[in-house]
């Protein structure tokens, strides 16, 4: 063997010394047998023999795994009582020795355990995949300074149960490895480890089960060695008696009580002097208790440490708080994911993760990465696939139950949420359960909204102690707190509010309050403060869901239509179009009872056309103008909207419906005048009359500085640079500069994304042609990640003209084949003189041939050929050294120079 990381294996006869006096020729046969048996068995396995200590061996191996498999036959096949013990580490081999920390090691753990048994060290435990092992627990053994992690093999044939471990002070330590691999851990535990070098007082705090007392005794395991006076766990979980609490860690010390003193001064005298560590695990429910032992403890030693496990602090001088946040489980190779693997392999060796990797990710998703959870999802591939236990996990507190080893309240995931939520006061249970009904995030203004029988500063206290007890996490990134609640805890808290018979008014009440919010949204909207509008859509989107859905269930028109209407009109700009089907759900009702808000419900409802349901979105936009037309309904926003209605008339082919409405409608007052002038120009450039679209849009320019709308702004300097690109190309780019730099800012997507597509189409020394592929790339993107598919053509029809400027007109030819619509060839006309040119240098067949087969791309196919495209492009700039020159300049070349194996 060479020198490097070795594992040996020691043996020694128990009792040997009386055999030789009482039998010696017995003895000597026996031993010889012995010799040769145990020889055979080593070399066997691929380990060699280095040394004979007086009746023993000692024995290296490369494999822990062939060490200890050597070992277990051994034990079978001898007839004499036989201690064996094994460690690993790195040693030194020289003159046929070996020397290193590990032998001395090796020699300590054999002579710790009996005859018959097997004993392992940390290291070589580590090292050993599906051999069962009993944890023995951290032991001092005779001249090793750091305890020991002890280990006994159990295998079949084998004795399982022996008389304690020969070590030095075997009661120094009562806290043994957790069971199991610990994933995901390494920043927590080398983050509490040092927590504990520097403060009197580390407490771990976080939900129930996600793994506090696992956390807490790992770092108790590691920091053992800088504590001589004793690593001690106490656990607390069972004492029920908050006066009982000092008396159960003077048990587990075996601390008497001194006269004269209270339980915990007499710990507090039998420390004082002695490094040592104590673990009080699960205190919550004797907080005041714990809190007043380890403040009479400090008080008289200063060598003593406290690590202690609860969801809130104990709030002593000097406590260092470390919350321990659930494990990552955003991809298939978070630590969420490999824990679930982990503990699956173990109840079936056969597992395939990657066949059902997706189904994991959801499922540790779902369980909000709280350890116990995963691990007893995991315990269920004994009989169930994980996409099995994935179809379950709406029923999540039957399914995931543990066996009886576990503590009572971990024994299922439901003990674990109930131990938590029993130790709240009646105000806090009523705030939580309130608030349970938030499908995502939320602030002090709506969970004051819901809990309505408590004041705002009585729910300022409650939220601040669910905090403090880990049952809402906060995010304080913004202007206002940001309150959320684990999906398992709120699943819980919702029981609990269905049982209580609160679910269905305080629900309503939630509905009422997003549609009042809704409100006040669409007003802010017309403001300088319009990009808070969109980040309150995205954020609240969760919650206008469920809102809208109770309300659309229970008979709340109102409250249903005042939420899609807001979202609806508020996710057209930024490219979220699942609102606009929650105002189409609404739609026959609203119709029947002549709904206010039927003309904003149409017009929301035709968004539809983006995603390709155009034949739909053409009957909603008809039906708006027609029921504006006749009806007497709530005509606010209308006035804007009717920009919308734009999008729908182009994408299928009646540009001059739109121009005749635009036409129709008298000029409005304020912002919405320039959507309305906007609307009009780009009614008439689509309709083919071009003069009077430049004429119309004289001033927009101007008139885009007197508003505080950005979304105005933007808008109108679209229509102006849109109009004026041809004739006025520096104006227009300034202007589309300007208005693409307003969108970007106000967070307005739509609009940038076709500032974006227009600046790239103005050829002109101002767009060098890197300018004008990021710009198409920024275009795609948006409309692809969006699912705008209808406005995706666009920028892909464009591009496609970039391209046979570039001479590369087979990549151009497929995009036209998909990128050719009505609305691509009326918003963008030099699309039509880039296909005569294709079929002209192409050929009609070749030409047919290549659309085809752009046409027969799915849209996120065509989306990665066009960006692949791009990227090509991009590559002979850089080759080239022309990042800065215009599309017509030195940068053209073939097809065959940088298109490779795309096309």
């Amino acid at each position: 063997m060479a020198d490097g990381v070795v594992t040996f294996l020691f043996t020694d006869v128990e009792g040997s010394t009386r055999r030789w006096e009482d039998d010696p020729d017995g003895m000597s046969v026996e031993l010889a047998a012995h010799d040769e048996i145990l020889r055979g068995i080593i070399a066997g396995r691929g380990g060699e023999v280095f040394k004979h200590t007086g009746d023993g061996m000692c024995a290296v191996f490369a494999s822990p795994r062939a060490a200890v498999e050597a070992a277990v036959y051994a034990q079978r096949a001898l007839t004499l009582s036989v201690r064996m013990g094994m460690a690993t580490g790195r040693a030194e081999h020289r003159d046929g020795d070996y020397f290193g920390k590990v032998l001395n090691r090796a020699a300590r753990v054999t002579a710790a355990g009996h005859g018959g048994q097997i004993l392992l060290d940390g290291a070589t435990a580590a090292s050993l995949d599906g051999v069962e092992l009993l944890d023995l627990g951290l032991r001092r053994l005779r001249d090793i300074a750091q305890p020991t992690a002890v280990f006994q093999v159990a295998a079949h044939g084998l004795r399982r149960e022996f008389p304690p471990l020969r070590s030095v002070d075997p009661t120094m330590i009562n806290v043994r490895q957790p069971v199991g691999t610990i994933l995901g851990r390494d920043q927590e535990l080398t983050e509490v480890d040092r927590c504990l070098r520097r403060h009197p007082v580390v407490t771990l705090t976080g939900v129930g089960g996600v793994g506090k007392t696992t956390l807490a005794l790992a770092a108790a395991v590691r920091a053992a060695g800088a504590f001589p006076g004793g690593v001690w766990l106490i656990e607390l979980d069972a004492v029920h008696d908050s006066e009982a609490v000092p008396d159960a860690v003077a048990a587990v010390l075996g601390v008497s009580r001194q006269p004269g003193m209270t339980p915990a001064e007499s710990v507090a005298v039998a420390s004082a002097g002695r490094r040592r560590l104590l673990v009080l695990d699960n205190r919550e429910h004797v907080l005041a208790a714990a809190a007043a032992f380890v403040e009479t403890v400090l008080a008289r030693s200063s060598s003593v440490t406290i690590l202690a496990t609860s969801r809130e602090a104990l709030r002593v001088r000097g406590e260092m708080l470390k919350p321990i946040a659930p494990l990552d489980v955003t991809d298939a190779d978070a630590a969420g994911v490999s824990l679930f693997i982990d503990r699956a392999r173990a109840v079936r060796p056969d597992f395939d993760a990657d066949s059902e990797v997706a189904d994991v990710v959801e499922i540790c998703r779902r369980l909000d990465g709280i350890p116990l959870a995963i691990e007893l999802a995991a315990a269920r591939m004994m009989s169930l696939t994980a996409h099995e236990v994935r179809a379950r996990l709406d029923n999540r507190f039957r399914l995931l139950t543990g066996g009886p080893s576990a503590p009572a309240r971990h024994r299922t995931l439901l003990h674990a949420v109930q131990w938590s939520f029993g130790l709240l006061a009646d105000d806090e249970r009523a705030v939580l359960t309130a608030c349970s009904v938030f499908a995502g995030g939320f602030d002090l203004d709506s969970a004051s909204a819901v809990t309505e029988a408590v004041d705002e500063f009585g729910v300022i206290d409650h939220l601040d102690a669910l905090v403090r007890k880990s049952l809402l996490s906060v995010d304080k990134s913004r202007r206002a707190t940001r309150y959320r609640m684990l999906a398992t805890i709120r699943d819980f808290a919702q029981r609990q509010l269905v049982s209580s018979g609160a679910d269905h008014a305080v629900r309503t009440i939630h509905a009422r309050y997003f549609a009042h919010r809704a409100g006040r949204m669409t007003e802010l909207w017309d403001s300088a403060s319009q990009r808070d509008t969109y980040t309150w859509l995205t954020d609240e989107l969760p919650d206008l869901r469920a809102a809208f859905q109770w309300a659309a269930g229970h008979d709340d028109l109102d409250s249903a239509a005042g939420i899609a209407v807001c979202a609806g009109f508020l996710g057209g700009w930024i490219e979220l179009h699942e609102p606009s089907t929650w105002a189409e759900a609404l739609l026959a009702l609203a119709h029947q009872v002549r709904h206010p808000r039927l003309v904003q419900l149409y017009v929301a409802a035709s968004e539809c056309y983006r995603t390709g349901r155009v034949d739909d979105a053409l009957r909603f936009a008809d039906a708006a103008v027609e029921a504006e037309r006749t009806g007497d309904y709530d005509g606010a926003l209308y006035d804007i909207t009717t920009t919308a209605l734009g999008g729908t008339y182009i994408t299928a082919g009646h540009a001059q419906r739109w121009l005749a409405l635009c036409r129709a409608r008298p000029l409005p007052t304020g912002s919405a005048a320039l959507f309305a002038r906007g609307s009009l120009v780009m009614a008439l450039l689509t309709s083919g009359q071009t003069d009077e679209a430049v004429a119309e849009s004289a001033g927009l320019e101007v008139a885009a500085e007197d508003t505080d709308n950005p979304g105005a702004a933007a808008y109108a300097l679209l229509a102006y640079g849109y109009a004026c690109r041809d004739r006025l190309p520096l104006e227009a780019y300034e202007a589309l500069l300007r208005g693409l730099g307003i969108a970007q800012r106000s967070g307005n997507r739509m609009t940038e994304s076709y500032l974006a597509v227009n600046l790239s189409a103005v050829v002109d020394t101002h767009t060098p042609l890197a300018r004008t592929l990021d710009l198409l790339a920024l275009a795609i993107n948006n409309f692809h990640e969006a699912g705008s598919y209808e406005h995706m053509v666009s920028p892909l029809g464009v591009l496609a003209t970039r391209l046979v400027e570039l001479d590369r007109h087979e990549g151009a030819a497929t995009i036209l084949g998909f990128a050719t619509t009505a609305f691509s060839l009326v918003t963008f006309p030099e699309i039509t003189r880039t296909i005569d040119r294709l079929r002209d240098e192409l050929g009609a067949e070749r030409y047919e041939a290549l659309t085809r087969a752009g046409a027969d791309m799915s849209y996120s196919d065509l989306a990665r050929y066009a960006l692949d495209q791009i990227e090509q492009v991009r590559a002979l700039i850089n080759a080239r050294g022309c990042a800065e020159s215009t599309p017509r300049a030195a940068c053209q070349g073939s097809d065959t120079h940088a298109r490779g194996e795309t096309d």
